[in-house]
């Protein structure tokens, strides 16, 4: 059987074991899907009998939402299978068809070893974070941030626009985005598919009365606490688990999140959100000053990427473990097109991914008290200070790739040349 052969039976032995994991490992990790995508979508439908007194309720349009209003459509796709099946492993089917879309296209040139590297990085960190990937919104987000990435030269208003409806669905693609207007030469071509599909969204929801709550999702965010996963509440974390400084863990139960207290928590708070937009500020001025000496595109783009969407994970006060995901798309595009360079930061992505999975689903009742258990909070923080490592290298290959470098080896030199042949029929 050739390469892509096994790559294919590859892709659907791990979606088969992520989705049933999710089912056996402790503390629902698909319970999102079941406790709020299913009775959100349900009361838009009008299916449900709790959906207030008009009988339907559409959240995002006649109730305030924490997700942009694209985030229903995949919610309200997984209704097609629910008949058959019952609506969370209908979310697993939907989710599984998107990843197949992308997997396809990842696999599209058969002599490519890099995109080969690509996919098997792209599986094996599918069973390394487990099944929060899946059953969460981010199983959606990640294949069409990955067909973005991968389209972004060759064609860049398909790309664009991939990207924007992600960012309609949970935000953090607009991290993609930002590295594109900065790094890609049709910039036009970017912003204009990003534009048409934002208008087009905006239209919808104004035209359905839905005008007032169409941008709640982003105050939603600024006004939330420190999350026990976020970097940033490791401190507080430590803090609770020695019993010192009166913090504690607590849960939040207008945003079903679990946060931490304590000396000071809110001024960290305030200057969390201002930290991270000088962050993504800074990081965008790098990647400028990179097309300023003249970086190629293709070189460039992942490097912003990878850093950018790190900086939403690591300079954040909210952090969930379906955010390790995040980190994939840029990931799997660096191995496409320099995969010498990105080796090393995938593999350390996926040791990360299977921290994260330790912690949650499998130890995280250890951590859902006033007092966590100080094992499982030093082994988030491992998982954190590798995330913070990450990041640091994120920056430094975006410095390095800004002031000029050129790849040092073979290898490398070919697969940058295979993007480059691309570029060049795509300008043309």
């Amino acid at each position: 059987m050739a390469r892509r052969g096994w790559l294919w039976v590859a892709f659907a032995l791990v979606h088969g074991f992520v989705a049933v994991a999710g089912y056996q490992l402790p503390h629902a990790p698909m319970g999102d899907v079941y406790l709020v995508y299913e009775p959100w979508s349900g009361c838009a439908l009008g299916l449900m009998d709790y959906c207030g007194a008009s009988g339907r309720e559409i959240v995002g349009i006649t109730e305030p939402w924490v997700y942009p209003i694209l985030a229903l459509v995949p919610m309200l796709a997984a209704w097609l299978f629910e008949a058959a099946v019952s609506y969370t492993p209908a979310w697993a089917i939907v989710v599984t068809l998107v990843d197949a879309v992308a997997f396809a296209v990842l696999l599209s040139d058969a002599r490519s070893r890099g995109r080969a590297i690509a996919a098997a990085f792209w599986l094996t960190f599918m069973v390394a974070l487990g099944p929060v990937g899946l059953y969460r919104l981010e199983g959606i987000t990640v294949p069409l941030a990955i067909m973005g990435c991968l389209w972004l030269i060759p064609r860049p208003w398909l790309a664009s626009a991939l990207l924007a409806v992600g960012t309609w669905i949970k935000v953090w693609p607009a991290a993609l985005l930002a590295a594109a207007v900065v790094a890609v030469r049709r910039r036009l071509a970017i912003v204009g598919g990003a534009v048409a599909v934002s208008a087009a969204t905006i239209a919808a929801v104004l035209a359905l009365g839905g005008g007032r709550y169409l941008f709640g999702f982003i105050t939603d965010q600024t006004g939330r606490g420190l999350q026990i996963e976020a970097p940033v509440s490791a401190v507080y974390l430590w803090f609770s688990a020695l019993d010192v400084f009166d913090s504690q863990v607590y849960y939040s139960s207008d945003l079903l999140t679990f946060q931490v207290t304590g000396p000071g928590v809110d001024a960290v708070i305030a200057v969390m959100t201002p930290l991270l937009a000088a962050s993504v500020l800074a990081l965008l001025l790098l990647g400028l000053w990179g097309v300023r000496r003249g970086a190629h595109s293709v070189r460039l783009f992942p490097a912003p990427a990878f850093a950018l969407v790190l900086a939403f994970i690591v300079v954040n006060k909210v952090g969930s473990p379906q955010y390790m995901t995040w980190i994939v798309a840029p990931l799997v595009y660096g191995l496409v097109v320099d995969r010498a360079t990105w080796m090393r930061p995938a593999a350390f992505a996926v040791a990360t991914g299977l921290l994260t999975q330790i912690v949650y689903p499998i130890y995280y009742n250890f951590l859902m008290t006033d007092h966590p258990a100080w094992g499982v909070v030093a082994l988030l923080t491992v998982r954190n200070l590798a995330l913070v490592a990450l990041f640091v290298w994120a920056i430094i290959h975006l410095a390095r790739v800004a002031r000029g470098g050129r790849p040092g080896s073979a290898g490398r030199v070919s697969s940058l040349r295979g993007s480059t042949s691309v570029v060049e029929r795509s300008s043309s």
